[in-house]
């Protein structure tokens, strides 16, 4: 058995844990009922992770009232609420079905959003409340009403009868949600609690709420039920909306880690049961979210300074998904158990996996996000880049196919990769034709920069798979009308991918200008001094890789703003990257034309010249379609996926590798 330590069991309280895995909180927003009761796909969702063998199951936050703080949309819950006894039934059958598989399920309480709260509620006519004024998140120019004393007795109340509903439905504790720059952690925090009454001032006042709630909690249903507190220990702000980065200095506007430990302390004493540690807060979303430019377990040190001041567990978080990193924390001492959230995402099985020292078949999560982007951004249900069946576990089973096929996989990028491995676990013989020496499409140059660890991780899971799989991959052989057809296939997939975009630039086919894509393959050079055009994904994340690399990068966009479609956290962290790393940033700026030396670029303050050794292009990509175009007419059964159909992102491709897979 590989993990000693993480499958060793453990207590909180007097709730015995079979494991020293839990599965961390992620929202459920959108996917509740209209009243806020929870459903059949929800129950899903979480039975797959005890199924894979997770100790702790901590639900994503859960309301616990609706009056002082109306999140409806429309008369709609957008999130699960627990202030009604008819709220009971349905979470029953969830925690049921959870510890028939060995598991504990906590629920996650929620005080609310307040300055928080999304746009979209916002927008909507939504009042949010806090300690105090402040400004909201994501519309400053919009602020929050203080809570009144009666408002937050009356929140003490609900929280206090939530639990009993928590009790009477199986639940085997409670985690209250104190972090990352909600309710209860706005009214903890001097940055945005400046009251003078009891709730506010000192350290003590500003822990009074979540104390009279602890302490509500114990009351109602016994001082033996456990309760988790989860707070950050450091906030990483410079102020309002301005985020610092790790191993950055900078005085720390938020709670910073003196407070933090001193903050655990007081929990212990008031009666806490374990410790949640986190850091960051929306205003550094990329501490409370870490994307996959941070490193795993690049939280696990905050966990370690509570662990050595307390008694009770500590839960440690942040990038735990690579078992060995996972398993080190625990040999460290710096934490009693390991939350993973977007791990078991990507791979629910992940602890089973993990026991059975398979750490080689575990799919990666590759930290892009698309689960936060999803639920907070889109507005849409919870899922996962690589593993489309998260939140859809029933809808998206994969079933033995009704009748064996032949199929041709054109293109051995991630989509020919899904779709090939999809259909061969479905029963079909797949033969996949790779006119590369490898497998991967842009996953190769995706996963170059040292940041992109995790595309790599993904890339080599991916070959593994097929291999075990048994199916016919053929490398450096080209798929051509001829060849596909001579293979006499019942179904012909085309995932030929991209190539990059070349714009009508005057000078673009001069010798110093390189593709993105040719630059990170190692196929052209850049020599000191670069310019970059276009500031989408991937400049960005090419502009900061030379830079890390001691080059000099500037970033040339046509458009108003980057061009960025991914998570908050992702983008908020690469920004901050660019001014801390001082690259600069030119918008409204298009290129004119490409000289010896230097760029002309047209500017809304006219035309200049900008120096430079090197250009790198970076303005996006072209379906390869033309074998589509070609079979389309010559085969009954041809279908196109992944970029081939439309550059897009990797779930995109994914996504439609899978759905296709599914059908066929």
């Amino acid at each position: 058995m590989q993990g000693k330590l993480l499958f060793r069991p453990i207590s909180i309280g007097k709730t015995w844990i079979k494991n020293r895995i839990a599965m961390a909180p992620m929202g459920l927003v959108t996917m509740v009922n209209p009243d806020g009761s929870i459903n059949r796909r929800i129950v899903d969702y979480y039975v797959e992770r005890a199924k894979g063998g997770v100790g702790l199951i901590i639900t994503g936050l859960t309301r616990v009232e609706n009056e002082i703080e109306d999140l409806r949309l429309d008369g709609r819950h957008v999130l699960p609420i627990l202030d009604s006894v008819k709220h009971v039934s349905p979470m029953s059958e969830l925690t049921e079905e959870v510890h028939h598989y060995g598991a504990r399920i906590f629920v996650q309480l929620t005080a609310g959003v307040g300055r928080v709260a999304p746009t979209l509620t916002l927008l909507s006519g939504f009042k949010p409340v806090s300690a105090s004024e402040v400004p909201c998140y994501w519309v400053p120019t919009l602020k929050t009403r203080a809570m009144t004393r009666e408002e937050i007795k009356k929140l003490v109340e609900a929280f206090g009868r939530a639990a009993e509903y928590a009790y009477l439905a199986g639940f085997d504790g409670i985690e209250l949600h104190g972090h990352e720059g909600y309710l209860l952690d706005q009214f903890t925090s001097s940055i945005w609690n400046r009251r003078d009454d009891e709730y506010g001032g000192s350290l003590e006042n500003r822990l009074r709420l979540p104390i009279e709630i602890l302490n509500a909690i114990k009351d109602t249903v016994g001082k033996d039920f456990p309760v988790v507190y989860r707070f950050g220990v450091k906030h990483f702000l410079k102020g309002y909306n301005n985020p610092g980065l790790p191993g950055e200095e900078f005085a720390e506007a938020g709670r910073d880690i003196e407070e933090g430990i001193q903050m655990a302390k007081i929990l212990e004493k008031a009666g806490f049961d374990a410790l949640h540690v986190d850091a960051g807060c929306y205003d550094s979303w990329y501490m409370a979210h870490p994307p996959e430019y941070l490193p795993h377990g690049c939280l696990a040190d905050f966990a370690g300074m509570v662990k050595r001041e307390v008694k009770i567990p500590v839960i440690a978080v942040g990038r735990l998904d690579d078992p060995v990193v996972a398993e080190k924390v625990l040999e460290e001492g710096k934490a009693d158990m390991v939350a993973i959230g977007r791990g078991l995402l990507a791979d629910p099985y992940w602890p089973a996996k993990v026991r059975a020292g398979r750490y080689e078949e575990i799919r990666p999560c590759i930290g892009c996000h698309e689960c936060l982007y999803r639920i907070i951004e889109l507005a849409r249900p919870l899922s996962c880049a690589v593993n489309p069946a998260t939140g859809r576990e029933r809808e998206l089973e994969l079933k033995p196919a009704a009748h064996r096929r032949r199929i041709v996989v054109c293109g051995g990028g991630v989509a020919g990769m899904e779709f090939a491995r999809v259909a061969a676990i479905r029963g079909h013989e797949v033969i996949l034709f790779e006119k590369d020496s490898e497998l991967g499409g842009h996953l190769i140059e995706g996963g170059v920069p040292d940041f992109k660890y995790d595309i790599r991780r993904l890339k080599r899971w991916y070959e593994r798979q097929l291999e075990k799989l048994e199916v016919d991959v053929n490398l450096r052989t080209e798929a051509t009308v001829d060849r596909v057809l001579g293979e006499n296939p019942d179904v012909v997939v085309v995932a030929t991918g991209s190539r990059p975009a070349v714009p009508p630039i005057p000078g673009v086919d001069k010798p110093n200008v390189v593709q993105a894509v040719d630059l990170l393959r190692g196929l052209k050079a850049v020599k000191d001094d670069v310019v970059i055009v276009g500031a989408g994904l991937v400049g960005v994340e090419t502009a900061i890789w030379l830079a890390q690399s001691g080059k000099k990068a500037t970033i040339v966009e046509m458009l108003p703003a980057p061009n960025i479609s991914v998570s908050h956290a992702n983008k908020l962290y690469l920004m901050t990257m660019l001014k801390y790393l001082k690259i600069p940033l030119m918008l409204n700026t298009k290129v004119k034309e490409v000289l010896d030396g230097r760029v002309v670029v047209e500017t809304p303050h006219g035309a200049r010249e900008i120096p430079c050794d090197s250009v790198v292009l970076a303005t996006g990509m072209v379906p390869n379609r033309e074998l589509y175009d070609a079979l389309a007419a010559e085969h009954p059964n041809v279908h196109i996926i992944g970029d081939a159909l439309s550059p897009r992102k990797i779930r995109d491709a994914v996504w439609d590798a899978y759905y296709l897979a599914i059908s066929v």
